[in-house]
């Protein structure tokens, strides 16, 4: 709990009070232009004033991102269209239209993140394949009320239905390899659970 703690009061110093219009969590941040010649003097500036504190911005996470919304009308000319994405708190932004036709910000579980995630379950399901299936199936529920709790956000149940189905893909294996009673499909594993149901996926923060 220290690091998290001391970056945030270490960057409050070195960026909030210095750059006022930003979004930051922990020792991430996105600084938002509605001009490109403003992002670009910021970048020219932001890694002197992280020095100034000795710190060093990553070369690989720090980039400009075009994320102007499609179809804007301009009153200096053409419409604007862009059609650019970023990756942000395990989160991939990008624009989507809504029910009503207009453009918003749309977020879905980054893949790599994802990914992750479901390695990290079948990780934990090997490791504790020795435990009950009442034990099992406890843990696993927090694990994916806890992963609604974060990635259920509008827009983004596809994503987290997605680990919903992978984490019983996942139980289902290693049932199957630790289970006298082998369960060959899936009717039969529902069977198998009737009374370990994983929570199903749901969205918890919901957005207009």
């Amino acid at each position: 709990m220290i690091s998290p703690i001391l970056s945030n009061i270490y960057l409050h110093e070195v960026l909030d009070s210095w750059f006022v219009e930003t979004v930051r969590y922990a020792d991430d941040a996105i600084i938002g232009c509605e001009k490109k010649e403003d992002a670009d003097r910021i970048m020219k500036v932001l890694a002197l004033r992280f020095a100034k504190y000795g710190l060093t911005i990553h070369p690989e996470k720090t980039k400009l991102v075009d994320f102007t919304r499609p179809e804007r009308d301009s009153h200096n000319g053409p419409k604007v269209r862009g059609n650019g994405s970023f990756t942000f708190l395990g989160f991939k932004h990008y624009w989507v239209k809504s029910r009503k036709g207009k453009w918003i910000v749309g977020r879905k579980t980054d893949s790599k993140r994802l990914s992750r995630s479901l390695k990290a379950i079948g990780q934990w399901c090997r490791e504790h394949r020795h435990y009950s299936r009442k034990e099992q199936h406890k843990a696993l529920s927090k694990k994916l009320q806890g992963h609604y709790a974060y990635y259920g956000v509008s827009l983004n149940y596809d994503s987290i239905a997605k680990f919903y189905t992978n984490v019983r893909r996942i139980w289902f294996k290693w049932i199957n390899r630790c289970s006298a009673k082998v369960t060959k499909n899936w009717e039969q594993f529902d069977d198998y659970l009737r009374d370990y149901l994983l929570p199903k996926p749901r969205i918890v923060h919901s957005f207009s």
